[in-house]
């Protein structure tokens, strides 16, 4: 156990894994805080921009950036000589990343859903430009590590900060939503929470970090409390467990636990207070409030909010103070420590006490806990008040279940990158409109089989071998090193986002994968503290071999290829709304050639064939509209679109006979859908 407030001595030369302070001239400030902005920026553009990760437009655009980062980060460590002699660190992890990624690309020819399985793989290829752009800047910059630990903490408390603005004044920022629990800025209660657990170690880091400055050190507290305050009002058990599993990796590494308890208990004060004052209020925190009820409680919530952020900030700031002052004795801080230990130990002796206690007895409470863990047929019960936190029953089993049924019908290769939410409607009649399963896991079994969990594995396996290499766990001459401190806190972040990903489709939202995958690129590419403690960054000396230039020259010309290739479904998309434009306008060659055009973008996307299927059948060509819509079938026969529209046409036309042949593969492939079993019907009483 580490002093909860002993001040680190004042020494003439900097410890073992400090960073050198370094001044950019004209702007008084630090590289590390210029950087730190820098990627604040970077992070939160891609949380507001791409949001959920369902909208094409902003998802693409933020995938070409994160190309041209990575491309540009791996360039600029091709340009500096300093780089070539140094050990490759994390080569493996990265060398397995991009054949997950070049997995995604293949499974388009097997996939039941290609043009989905497109998009899905560009989203992986832009998560590895993340990825190897943060090994790059590990090897360019090895001191930098505070600006990226120090750019979470900045980007989550900004974030979290919005989200609560939401329910300040929300006829401005969130006057459509009528739910009660907190899911802006992505649009997913889960994303919301994920993003406050992912914040925690980050600041409980800056808070306890010597190097940083007392003022900063003090708006940790109200930053934690923010954090809280979001990650309960977001209503997610899993960001809950995922946050306690990732501080409890943190508190179980870093030697600065007493001082980390202090910040958070304040944090946690400040933090429950406000959320309890909100959960009290029916208007902030049930479902389908009246807007001018919603915005009365929202304004007088923002003076509670204002309330605890100062009065947090004060407390931060005495105990900051505190900390450089105060120097407990060690046997005072055992104690301390040991105490901490015992309440802690105490949670789960309560929790048996409790269930031993209870009417069902301990087995009988434990078989009742698994029964609701694991049923399928989860409880109405369960909604979106606040009472759910309480709860265990979920949907997530039957998520799974259909995965898992999934991936046992395509064993070795899957249904191909995304195409669980075509495939599961083959196996279950539930009317739950499921477009993941919940797990990358089982996600990853559904759509690339044993290839892509042996792949997944062999990649998690490599990703760990390297963090350990890095961090030298075991290794004690490197405990109380800064640096170590600060990557074990990148640690606790992936260690959150990870447990998050095994219960939920974390994987698909950009704004809470990018920067997990950041921290996860420089635990990689870092190397081990010891061995490169006395390394400077990469610099390049002499002149730059054509080898190197050449080298360059095709990680640029790779990278405007990849982002052409990612460009295309945008830019088919965005020729099927102008046909759309021009059809509506009555001009039919105009719509015509954007929609053939459309299709020759995208070639493995259904929307611009069902556009100028339309188009003929306003031209009355019904022979031509009727055969985009066949080949439709044969683009993507596994899709139950396909087939339905193609019945619905031929019953329209009255071929009741082809309709029904055509309505009832549909139906095969689409069990859920009560439209198609309507059509079926039709069509059967017409033949």
């Amino acid at each position: 156990m580490s002093s909860l407030a002993t001040a680190p001595p004042r020494a003439t030369t900097a410890p073992a894994g400090a960073t050198p302070v370094n001044r950019i001239r004209g702007l008084g400030m630090t590289v590390d805080a210029a950087l730190a902005a820098l990627l604040t920026v970077a992070f939160g553009v891609v949380v507001f921009v791409a949001t959920g990760g369902t909208d094409l437009g902003p998802n693409t655009w933020v995938q070409i950036a994160l190309l041209v980062a990575g491309a540009g980060s791996v360039a600029a460590l091709v340009f500096l000589r300093g780089a070539a002699g140094r050990p490759s660190h994390g080569v493996a992890a990265f060398a397995l990343f991009a054949a997950l990624a070049a997995l995604s690309y293949l499974s388009i020819a097997w996939s039941v859903q290609p043009a989905t399985s497109w998009l899905e793989a560009d989203r992986t290829l832009s998560y590895l430009a993340a990825f190897g752009a943060a090994m790059a800047l590990a090897r360019l910059a090895p001191r930098r590590w505070p600006a990226i630990t120090g750019a979470i903490a900045a980007t989550t408390a900004i974030v979290c900060a919005y989200a609560l603005l939401a329910k300040v004044f929300p006829a401005t920022i969130n006057a459509a939503d009528t739910l009660g629990r907190l899911r802006v800025p992505f649009g997913y209660w889960n994303a919301t929470g994920l993003m406050s657990a992912l914040g925690l170690p980050a600041c409980l880091w800056a808070g306890t970090r010597p190097a940083t400055g007392r003022l900063l050190r003090s708006l940790t507290v109200p930053a934690l409390a923010v954090l809280i305050t979001t990650l309960v009002l977001s209503y997610s058990r899993g960001a809950v467990l995922a946050a306690v599993i990732g501080l409890g990796c943190w508190f179980a590494l870093v030697p600065l636990r007493l001082r980390a308890t202090l910040l958070l208990a304040l944090g946690a004060v400040g933090g429950g207070i406000a959320a309890l004052w909100a959960l009290a209020h029916h208007a902030i925190s049930h479902d389908n409030a009246a807007l001018s009820a919603r915005t009365s409680a929202g304004h007088t919530y923002g003076l509670v909010l204002l309330a605890v952020v100062i009065l947090t900030a004060v407390a931060g700031f005495f105990a900051a103070g505190a900390m450089d002052r105060v120097a407990l004795p060690a046997s005072l801080r055992r104690r301390i420590g040991t105490a901490l230990l015992i309440c802690v130990a105490l949670v789960p002796v309560v929790a048996v006490a409790g269930a031993t206690a209870s009417s069902r007895g301990l087995t009988g409470e434990v078989s009742h806990v698994w029964s609701e863990l694991t049923s399928t047929t989860p409880s109405t019960g369960v909604g979106n008040n606040p009472g759910r936190l309480a709860q265990l029953s979920n949907s997530r089993p039957l998520y799974w279940r259909e995965g898992l049924k999934v991936g046992e019908h395509s064993l070795l290769a899957g249904v191909g990158a995304g195409g669980f939410d075509t495939a599961r409607t083959r196996y279950t009649t539930s009317p739950l409109v499921v477009a993941h399963a919940h797990s990358y896991a089982i996600e990853t079994f559904a759509d690339f089989g044993l290839i892509g969990i042996a792949l997944s594995l062999a990649l998690l396996i490599a990703w760990s071998a390297a963090v350990r290499r890095t961090l030298g766990i075991g290794r004690v001459d490197a405990e109380g090193a800064p640096e170590r401190i600060g990557l074990i806190t990148m640690l606790a972040i992936v260690v959150t986002y990870g447990v998050s990903s095994v219960i939920d489709w974390t994987w698909f939202i950009p704004g809470v994968t990018v920067p997990a995958l950041v921290c996860a690129g420089w635990l990689a590419g870092r190397g081990p503290l010891i061995e490169a403690s006395a390394m400077p960054g990469a610099r390049r000396t002499g002149p730059l071999p054509l080898s190197r230039v050449a080298a360059a020259i095709g990680i640029v010309a790779a990278t405007l290829i990849a982002a052409w290739f990612v460009w295309q479904p945008l830019h088919s998309s965005d020729q099927v709304t102008a046909a759309i434009g021009a059809l509506t306008r009555g001009d039919a060659p105009a719509a015509l050639a954007d929609a053939r055009g459309a299709a020759e973008s995208d070639p493995l996307s259904l929307d611009p064939l069902w556009e100028l299927s339309a188009i003929y059948s306003a031209l009355g060509n019904s022979s031509s509209s009727r055969a985009e819509l066949v080949k439709a079938t044969q683009i993507q026969p596994a899709n139950a679109q396909a087939w339905q529209q193609l019945g619905s046409f031929d019953l329209q036309g009255h071929h009741p006979k082809l309709a029904t042949s055509e309505l009832q593969r549909a139906l095969q492939l689409d069990r859920t859908s009560t439209l198609t079993a309507q059509l079926l019907n039709q069509a059967q009483n017409a033949l």
